[in-house]
């Protein structure tokens, strides 16, 4: 039954990580970000890297360095593979389990989140209806029959991590959304893929130069725009 406790018009978005970050993260998960907790909080002693260096990382595969957030729970790592754009200047990676397990981040700028908990809109064709919307904390809490996630609002950005029911239980959900915050530059330099690694780069010479990212969340056909459909855990 959907939960209606809901003091004000908060709406949370619960935005479809792209299949290509969910692929990457599921058949690549052996690489993980080092260091400490796996992109936790003060895992090294060792001077980070120049902001600028930091900045033009995050530059190669098109975000910010504020949009870069990291989050931990326990048994899980973050796949550094899964670490790309969603939308247009956003972040996104994919946290594994070794039973397969997977807790999605992601982090888009949005003026306030665009869920409606407060009455039972129909689902988008294709989509779940809500079977739980309500306010945790700070946050806000949605689930579908198989999907569910958790939603706060930073500074203009709509954070949100999700997994599947089956998969990730609410307690673990709920840990990985009240530990997420923005990565220092300690954890930038963990989680960003190196400059050499950079998507779109080639040695310098003649002919070469910077060449697109491919953008995991475009369709193969039509005009190229974005996929930003919710997904089934909202």
């Amino acid at each position: 039954m959907t939960s209606h406790s809901r003091p004000r018009r908060l709406r949370p978005v619960l935005m479809t990580m792209t299949l290509a970050v969910v692929l990457a993260a599921a058949g690549c998960g052996t690489e993980v970000a080092t260091g400490g907790d796996a992109a936790g909080r003060g895992g090294s002693a060792a001077p980070a890297p120049d902001r600028a260096e930091l900045e033009a990382r995050a530059r190669a595969v098109q975000t910010l360095t504020e949009h870069v957030w990291v989050t931990e729970a326990t048994g899980y790592t973050l796949a550094r593979q899964s670490v790309g754009v969603i939308g247009d200047d956003g972040f996104a990676s994919v946290y594994t389990a070794p039973d397969g397990g997977q807790i999605q981040l992601s982090v888009e700028r949005r003026p306030h989140a665009e869920a409606d908990c407060g009455e039972d809109p129909a689902p988008p064709d294709g989509q779940e209806p809500l079977v739980t919307c309500e306010p945790d904390g700070e946050q806000w809490y949605r689930a579908t029959e198989s999907g569910h996630a958790y939603t706060q609002e930073r500074g203009g950005l709509v954070v949100t991590v999700r997994g599947k029911r089956a998969d990730v239980d609410r307690a673990t959900l709920r840990s990985a959304a009240r530990a997420a915050h923005r990565a220092d530059d300690h954890e930038l330099d963990r989680v960003l893929p190196p400059a050499e690694d950079a998507p779109g780069q080639q040695p310098s010479g003649e002919g070469s130069g910077r060449q697109p990212v491919e953008r995991g969340d475009l369709p193969p056909v039509g005009d190229g725009a974005p996929n930003n459909d919710v997904g089934t855990s909202g």
